[in-house]
């Protein structure tokens, strides 16, 4: 999947190279598809011309998220989405929205994850899911960046996180060795609908 999770100017050959260049835009650069789940038709139905590809600070997909932020914003992102992008209060506020709450009930958040209060219960640990900057990234973006393995829309983020970590001068060593930093092996907390689907009709 070609999804831009962290939406960065930079590029190879730009001054200071791809990652001095920071987190430019506001919205997903070359969405591949419109990201509407007809499985939330009736809690959250797609507006038909709507698209629901990443947006904000911390971007948020689908349209069953956009129903979710909205609802807990006060603001109708169902409707309008592209609101995260035209107003920057909005689109931090949906990006600490998306990092303080679990997708499902006994889930962690994002940030659960990052503090450390999450504990894995044993059939996280079967799922290789481990405390670290993997399993955050594992509960934002699931099996869009992990379980694949060293794929390139994983280890950009993880390459963004590293940058970060040595402009505040904490050093990448505090970050944990490869399986902590990465979620190359972990099955997602939330698989997609298409890959779970596509899963059973192979089994």
């Amino acid at each position: 999947m070609a999804m831009v999770m962290i939406f960065s100017g930079g590029y190879g050959v730009a001054t200071g190279g791809p990652l001095a260049w920071g987190l430019c835009y506001k919205k997903e650069m070359s969405p591949s598809k419109s990201y509407c789940d007809d499985d939330y038709k009736y809690t959250f139905p797609c507006t038909p011309g709507v698209e629901y590809f990443g947006r904000g600070a911390l971007p948020i997909y689908w349209n069953y998220n956009y129903g979710e932020a909205g609802e807990a914003l006060k603001v109708d992102l169902l409707n309008h989405p592209e609101y995260i992008e035209q107003n920057a209060t909005l689109a931090f506020q949906a990006a600490i929205w998306r990092w303080m709450t679990p997708v499902k009930k006994q889930q962690p958040s994002a940030h659960d994850v990052f503090v450390g209060t999450w504990k894995p219960t044993k059939n996280d640990t079967l799922a290789k899911r481990i405390p670290g900057f993997g399993a955050t990234m594992n509960v934002l973006y699931g099996d869009s960046v992990c379980g694949q393995g060293d794929v390139d829309s994983m280890n950009n983020i993880v390459s963004h996180y590293q940058y970060y970590l040595d402009l505040m001068g904490v050093g990448r060593e505090e970050a944990g060795p490869h399986e902590v930093l990465t979620c190359a092996e972990q099955e997602a907390f939330n698989p997609s609908s298409s890959s779970s689907s596509s899963s059973s009709s192979s089994s």
